[in-house]
């Protein structure tokens, strides 16, 4: 039984530590005029080192003896707070509902910059002005300050800021602080963007009924499923409902699953609102990010879009939460710590008393369920906001079909006729590579990952086998490991593979790639989407990160090459995501007047939940899923645990996994 220390008052800091220990840990703080809170930054000791950690609370007692307690050594942001209470309750939750070490969850909340010692909050943003006097030597002629005039004449068209004033001059800093001298120009804190809302299109009754529902109900939890399919204006009730909130002077926040779509959402919500939206995400710089995170702290953000780790902004009049395609995988952190983004916006939502819209085509099993049995509301939308048709379906029977690199004939001569119309063709595979398998052809040895046993992808072009799993590589051997033989071959197909024998096909025809490997260096996705929507006749291969919300109107044929292998899976999500990746790349189908064709690849093509699905809809497969669930009594109708032990040697992990199953009743652990 542990003894208690108590101090006469609360004076203790109970300190969240990124570190992977299931505590807080005590400190005492240092003598000066600052008085600690919850929520402030310190720089502490922690072992042989200094380290940045935030006050979660004060305590008057400590399980270690007062004199043993190290003393934080400064807090470098004075009396400023970087999380707030609520924001520390949510933190709170979340360490407490996904059993992780505290101070990774807290520190995750803060931007790169301030998890360091030498990280700052940076000053509020300013503007420049002309004063009087520098209005009146506007009028006199420039003489020989040329330079200072130029800048002098920027600022004669209205308030700016520093990003603004870069493009005059490069010297643009020593000249102003010149002209601040002289009292011709004065600084101000920059105020938060104007709403300035133009014009949008007439809503159809659907899209109206949505935008009323989910106005009626600001000011209140309420969580909204916005299910609508491709091309219904999802966006467009969006906009309508932020208008309304930033009109009446809150903040919102609209997260993406991934950071290609960040782009095309900003322009269509700068043109619509008239400002622009502070955007974040990980591709963005430490300095960027931290910038972003202090104008959702100082309220000069009135929208920010971004991805799952906008979550957690310090928004201080957050008014609603939209999450755009909420049935999506990104919006699950794999790493580190582990969450839901869209079971915490809901907590979010609900500590706030805020309503939070969950958009999507294909409602996520769980989403469903809830809107199912009345726990959401649920708004509809069934028809293209362009009045285009939804697109046809043509399913090919590959038992039947002469193969090319994973490409039918039936499905070669389709894209053939394509692009003879000079119009634009999508091939699918969710497999980027060359091949998925690489093995030997004497011995049957296969590449396998050395440090998780999953199969290594080859990829041709860097000349690497890759593992998709934990990212490890290795040289391409040029015989075989095992034998020695030089009969090395990879086994099925990756984006890679498709690329070379879809250009070799139609060489004429320009061929964009898009997946990770193609759109790592930073502005390829934008320059590759732009390209595509000069309505050029082309072939796009690629990824899932195709089927998300782009809007690509001269695509008539998307050849979806190969989902079999979720139909027979052992995971038992595998089926909702096929369903959910089918609908979400035929909706980049005849999204315009052209009318829109999906073929199907398939050995299956009469398995029961494709039939429902090509024949019913969406709507109708996710009840038949649900009602398989429900039998099983699988998510959402119970809750699973997945437990995973890493070790050096294979036997300490069976040992401790086989400790950790005598703990639960029979039955109960697979």
């Amino acid at each position: 039984m542990s003894v208690m220390h108590e101090s006469p008052s609360q004076n203790i800091l109970r300190v969240a530590l990124a570190v992977p220990l299931r505590q807080l840990f005590d400190y005492l703080p240092p003598a000066g005029d600052i008085k600690a809170r919850p929520g402030m930054r310190v720089v502490v000791p922690f072992g042989h080192r200094q380290m940045v950690g935030v006050i979660v609370e004060l305590a008057n007692h400590s399980e270690m003896p007062l004199d043993k307690l190290a003393g934080v050594l400064e807090f470098p942001d004075g009396n400023l707070t970087v999380l707030t209470d609520e924001t520390l309750g949510l933190l709170r939750w979340c360490w407490r509902y996904y059993k992780h070490a505290p101070g990774e969850v807290v520190c995750s909340a803060l931007p790169p910059a301030l998890r360091k010692v030498s990280g700052r909050i940076p000053p509020p943003p300013v503007q420049y002005r002309l004063t009087a006097a520098g209005e009146k030597r506007l009028q006199e002629p420039p003489g020989r300050l040329k330079a200072q005039f130029r800048l002098l004449q920027s600022l004669g068209e209205g308030p700016a800021a520093e990003a603004q004033l870069r493009i005059v001059s490069p010297s643009w800093r020593k000249l102003l602080a010149r002209l601040v001298e002289q009292q011709w120009v004065s600084s101000e804190q920059r105020p938060a963007a104007a709403l300035r809302p133009a014009a949008g299109p007439p809503l159809m009754a659907e899209q109206k009924r949505s935008v009323d529902a989910i106005c009626d109900s600001l000011g209140s939890f309420h969580c909204h499923l916005l299910d609508g399919i491709t091309g219904s204006g999802k966006t467009e009730v969006y906009l309508q409902v932020l208008e309304q909130v930033l009109r009446e002077g809150g903040q919102a926040l609209l997260l993406v699953p991934e950071i290609g779509l960040t782009p095309q959402l900003l322009a269509r919500f700068e043109k619509r609102l008239g400002f622009a939206p502070v955007v974040t995400h990980s591709g963005l710089s430490e300095g960027q990010r931290l910038q972003a995170w202090a104008m959702a702290r100082s309220g000069l953000a009135r929208l920010v879009i971004g991805t799952r780790s906008a979550l957690f902004l310090p928004l201080s009049d957050l008014q609603i939460i939209i999450l755009d395609e909420e049935h999506d995988a990104s919006f699950k952190q794999q790493d580190g710590f582990r969450y839901s983004s869209r079971d915490v916006a809901v907590k979010r939502a609900s500590g706030l008393a805020v309503p939070i819209v969950l958009g999507t085509a294909t409602p996520s099993l769980e989403t469903y369920n809830n809107a199912v049995i009345d726990r959401y509301s649920w708004h509809r939308l069934r028809q293209r906001a362009t009045g285009a048709a939804e697109p046809r379906w043509r399913v090919l029977d590959l038992v039947q079909q002469n193969m090319k690199g994973g490409i039918s004939s039936a499905a070669m001569k389709a894209i053939g006729e394509t692009l003879e119309k000079q119009e634009q063709v999508l091939v699918f595979l969710n497999r980027r590579g060359y091949a998925p398998v690489i093995l030997c052809h004497e011995c049957g040895w296969h590449g396998a990952c050395q440090r998780c046993d999953a199969n290594l992808t080859w990829h041709k072009a860097s000349r690497r086998l890759l593992c998709h799993h934990c990212d490890s590589s290795m040289q391409l051997p040029v015989m075989c490991p095992e034998c020695g033989a030089d009969a090395l071959q990879g086994a099925g197909e990756g984006t890679e593979q498709l690329e070379q024998v879809l250009g070799r096909t139609f060489p004429d025809t320009p061929l964009l790639r898009f997946d990770r490997d193609t759109v790592r260096k930073k502005g390829e996705f934008d320059r590759l989407s732009e390209q595509v929507k000069t309505g050029e006749s082309c072939l796009l291969v690629g990824t899932q990160m195709l089927a998300k919300g782009h809007h690509f109107p001269k695509v008539t044929l998307v050849v979806i090459v190969n989902l079999d292998q979720a139909l027979y899976s052992a995971d038992f999500r595998a089926l909702e995501r096929m369903g959910q990746l089918m609908v979400q790349v035929a909706g980049r189908a005849g999204r315009d007047q052209l009318p829109g064709e999906v073929i199907l690849q398939t050995h299956y093509p009469r398995h029961e939940s494709l039939l429902t699905l090509l024949t019913n809809g969406y709507e109708a497969f996710a009840a038949d899923i649900r009602a398989d669930r429900q039998a099983a009594c699988l998510p959402p109708f119970s809750y699973q645990a997945l437990l995973r032990s890493d070790a050096h040697q294979k036997e300490d992990v069976k040992a401790f996994l086989n400790q950790a199953k005598q703990c639960f009743p029979a039955g109960e652990t697979g």
